[in-house]
């Protein structure tokens, strides 16, 4: 750990260090301006005009002044504090605990829809809509609460944001098994919903700050498989319970997966975010300063700019929670990521909320036979993932040597591109084959390959979005979930109308004519504009 120096003379101090975003630190070369061994005092006496080209008395002292700051980095390239350092079997545990988060919360928004007959039943809910509002208006809670807690994990730090959200969760999601009428199981599904959404933000960014761009493609591809794996894994068991006890199961069984999570994380779960680990190292140095009354010198990390305050302030904070608005009202790199996920959040939502009716109306299935049908999704995920986590990587280093080693964002796409081909060929099959009531295999494949498709553009974009905005990478995915949440809140709502006025093959058809619309030109777009969009960026990691 650095120490506080009394002595002002010229100096290096070997455990000061500036870390660079994505890579090793090197030590900061911090040379002080030769003064008298006395305190830099400022002079009451009124500072004459310099003349022009020339430093001001008060100028020139308060550049001293800075120049004796003890800047505050990581001691060395090895530093054990430093997330980076660690080793893969203590990143594994954090990351499969973010991951395990980040399962939990979209299993609880999907769980309840084999359900949902039930729950409309029990507080006599007559029209789709509202049928469908309980199991979307979790979604919507998506949109809202990283806005706000990404930014505060990236004040805070993520292992407090984190486990702080997943109490809160905790609470409202128990609640919900007790509602006793309509208004409060929707209040309570937003609450819960609030808190769940922090994984959406935070879980990428945790992933960031122990990893290298080199390193991190298996990571984000188990953590990526989490928030798309729930909605397909949560509707097979709540099938089962609605059927074979109370809709209220549903909510009790997930209150008490949550439970254990948060219990594991507050041993598997420490803080990862940089600048508040070295925030924490300055707090050390300046109390040791205190005790030995030393000469007054700011203690400030290599994350903070000479004169910025230490401690946090309104302002400051409220700054940081505008973040993701800026990002989104600034960045277009942002803003065209938001919409293109907004529309695959929103297909695999209306694909969660289709399946009941399709296998329930049209092969007269039972609730807990309908809900084996989300397995067929879930396989999609998981093959697509597992395949996938081990090409991110490679691809990315492949690319990088032939680009002179230099590693670029945009090297995380060729992976997507398949999934915006797998996409609307799944919404045609499986559209069809409701539609003309064929074998139930057929849906099936269809569903299959959705989810393959899903997982490769949400794996890829995910890591792109860190990779661009490493520092800020919490707020960036949390102005990119906007929408995307929006979308999948709505898409369930407006599904029953559509598919009932088209069919679902024709309905399915429009989307996939979209996918294909939409998906191709985007992809080629951040292949060959996306460097040149990032290069006007302030906030985009310059690689």
């Amino acid at each position: 750990m650095a120490h506080a120096h009394s002595s002002t003379t010229s100096v290096q101090d070997p455990a000061i260090t500036t870390p660079q975003p994505g890579m090793g630190s090197k030590p900061l070369q911090r040379t002080d301006t030769q003064h008298s061994s006395s305190t830099p005092t400022i002079s009451s006496q009124k500072t004459p005009v310099p003349e022009e080209g020339k430093t001001s008395a008060a100028e020139a002292g308060n550049k001293e002044q800075h120049d004796n700051d003890i800047v505050v980095g990581w001691d060395g390239p090895d530093d054990p504090e430093n997330p980076r350092t660690w080793s893969p079997k203590r990143k594994w545990a954090v990351a499969l605990t973010v991951s395990s988060f980040t399962f939990i919360s979209p299993i609880a928004s999907s769980m309840v829809a084999p359900a949902a007959s039930h729950v409309a039943e029990s507080f006599n809910i007559h029209h789709s809509f509202e049928g469908n509002l309980t199991i979307s208006i979790f979604v919507l809670a998506y949109a809202f609460g990283p806005l706000i807690l990404g930014p505060l994990s990236e004040n805070f730090g993520r292992a407090r944001v984190l486990q702080s959200a997943n109490m809160f969760f905790f609470v409202w999601n128990l609640a919900c098994g007790f509602a006793q009428t309509e208004a409060q199981i929707m209040v309570f599904r937003f609450l819960s919903g609030f808190g769940g959404s922090a994984p959406l933000a935070c879980g990428g960014a945790v992933l960031g700050d122990m990893w290298s761009p080199e390193e991190r493609g298996k990571a984000i591809a188990v953590y990526s498989l989490a928030p798309l794996l729930g909605p397909a894994i949560g509707p097979v068991a709540g099938g089962w319970i609605a059927e074979r006890s109370t809709w209220r199961w549903v909510f009790w069984s997930t209150s008490i997966a949550a439970g254990i999570i948060q219990v594991i994380a507050f041993f598997a779960l420490p803080e990862t975010y940089a600048p508040v680990l070295l925030r924490r190292k300055a707090k050390k140095i300046r109390k040791q300063m205190d005790v030995e009354k030393g000469p007054v010198r700011e203690v400030r990390t290599t994350f903070e700019k000479p004169g910025q305050p230490t401690t946090f302030n309104t302002d400051f904070v409220v700054r940081s929670l505008f973040r993701p608005f800026m990002l989104f009202a600034k960045e277009p790199i942002i803003q065209l990521i938001s919409l293109y996920l907004a529309f695959i959040y929103g297909v695999i939502y209306m694909v969660i909320t289709i399946i009941p009716p399709i296998f329930t109306n049209i092969y007269h299935e039972s609730p807990g036979h309908v809900g084996l049908h989300y397995i067929a999704l879930g396989l999609g995920l998981y093959i697509s993932s597992q395949l996938n986590a081990r090409a991110l990587d490679k691809v990315y280093v492949a690319l990088k040597k032939r680009n002179n080693d230099k590693g670029e964002p945009e090297f995380r796409l060729p992976t997507v591109m398949p999934g915006t081909l797998l996409i609307p060929a799944g919404l045609l099959i499986s559209g069809w084959g409701a539609q003309e009531h064929v074998h139930w295999i057929v849906p099936d494949i269809g569903f299959f390959c959705i989810g393959a498709g899903m997982v490769l553009i949400f794996q890829g974009m995910t890591s792109y979005v860190i990779d661009s905005f490493t520092m800020y990478a919490a707020s960036a995915l949390a102005a990119v979930s906007f929408f995307r949440s929006l979308a999948g809140f709505g898409f369930p709502l407006f599904a029953p109308a559509m598919f009932a006025a088209l069919g679902y093959g024709k309905g399915n058809t429009i989307l996939a004519a979209f996918a294909v619309a939409v998906g191709c030109p985007a992809m080629w777009v951040f292949w060959r504009y996306g460097k040149k969009i990032r290069d006007m960026s302030a906030h985009a990691r310059k690689q």
